[in-house]
């Protein structure tokens, strides 16, 4: 590698981590403040918050990482055109794809970062996630024993305990069940316990008072008890977003998956191969992306207008390569046979970057060929 490769990798690779810190910090904010909201809302503590926004780092990287390959190939290409130095490059007799080389040693550094992300920090982060999330489910005493505040665990249900005892007994409990559509269901009692029974969470209220009001007859209900069970498990259900399941099963473990067709992993065979070609195929687009960054803005002279254009050009062209891999996704999850499909994007990218080192190599040729058809038209 010459100097000037070198160079040129150093500014890539700078400008790379800058823009990567940048967006990853965005979207950190904004998934940390729904995280903040529902976890410490919920009375876990701040070690439990930071422990779920580092598990989900991974993910977020994963998915800023070809933005931050493309703003840095966009933003140092167009400093080395704008500062001649492309220009006294081009004119000691380098071409587009001499001067290429650089790019793709850079989107080779992304692509390796990809890979070691979705092969093994990805899953392991989110099978972490998934069973820190079972965890947080199971725990009804961090979400409920709050006293003197009306807690709303889940939409319809309202909580609300005035004091709890050293031993764990709950006095002056009070809840209500709203979610059959024309029934609300009122909750009281004196003293309340909760028993935890294997995976399930039951609430043992002793002297209280059940009403229930049928809004559709317009007839309340009421019913005195010494004591009732309450299953709580299906009210604690935090939504804490992962997943999981194909993202959390290992690279090799996939692998095995499509060679034993009896699995019994519960994912389907096109979740299976979808996800397996997906890992490797973005490592693949972050060498594509790169690419078309430096190729669409050495397309065309100099201009006193500046290469918004070939930048506009570059950003569209990342649009609808995104836009390809979402379409190209559920066809494979529906048919493992197209797995193919899932490169489709990556290669479409590195081909119209070849198209466009073509057009910036030999501008004379494009040019005499569009005149000759021209001619042909006229004719």
């Amino acid at each position: 590698m010459s100097r000037y490769d070198r160079y040129v990798l150093s500014q890539l690779l700078l400008v790379f981590g800058f823009f990567a810190l940048i967006l990853v910090g965005v979207f950190w904010i904004n998934r940390a403040v729904k995280l903040f909201d529902r976890l410490i809302g919920d009375g876990h503590s701040a070690l439990v918050f930071f422990e779920f926004t580092a598990l989900s780092l991974p993910n977020l990287i994963r998915m800023v990482l070809p933005m931050a390959a493309f703003a840095a190939a966009v933003y140092v290409t167009n400093r080395l055109k704008s500062e001649s130095e492309l220009t006294v490059m081009q004119a000691t007799g380098s071409g587009p794809w001499r001067l290429a080389r650089p790019v793709v040693a850079f989107g080779l550094v992304a692509a390796a970062m990809m890979s070691v992300l979705t092969h093994y920090l990805l899953p392991a982060a989110t099978k972490q996630l998934e069973i820190r999330q079972a965890e947080i489910s199971r725990n009804v005493t961090a979400r409920l024993l709050t006293e003197g505040s009306f807690l709303h665990p889940t939409k319809g249900i309202t909580f609300f305990i005035g004091e709890i005892a050293e031993d764990g007994t709950l006095s002056d409990v009070f809840m209500s069940d709203r979610r059959s559509e024309g029934r609300n269901t009122i909750y009281t009692a004196n003293r309340a316990f909760l028993i935890r029974n294997g995976e399930r969470s039951n609430l043992i209220m002793v002297d209280g008072l059940a009403q229930s009001l049928d809004a559709q007859d317009r007839v309340l209900s009421t019913t005195v008890f010494e004591d009732l069970s309450y299953d709580i498990s299906e009210v604690i259900k935090p939504d804490l977003s992962s997943k999981g399941d194909v993202q959390a099963i290992p690279t090799a473990a996939l692998i095995a998956e499509l060679q034993n067709p009896q699995s019994e992993s519960g994912v389907s065979r096109g979740q299976t191969t979808e996800e397996l070609h997906l890992r490797f195929a973005r490592a693949l687009f972050c060498i594509s992306v790169a690419m078309i960054g430096y190729s669409a803005l050495m397309v065309g002279g100099f201009s006193r207008f500046g290469v918004w254009r070939q930048i506009l050009f570059a950003f569209v062209a990342l649009i609808a390569l995104e836009g390809l891999r979402n379409v190209v996704s559920e066809p494979v999850a529906s048919n493992p046979a197209l797995w193919l499909l899932v490169y489709v994007p990556a290669l479409l990218g590195l081909a119209v970057s070849a198209l466009l080192l073509l057009l910036a190599a030999y501008p004379a040729a494009f040019q005499r060929f569009g005149r000759q058809k021209g001619t042909e038209v006229a004719s």
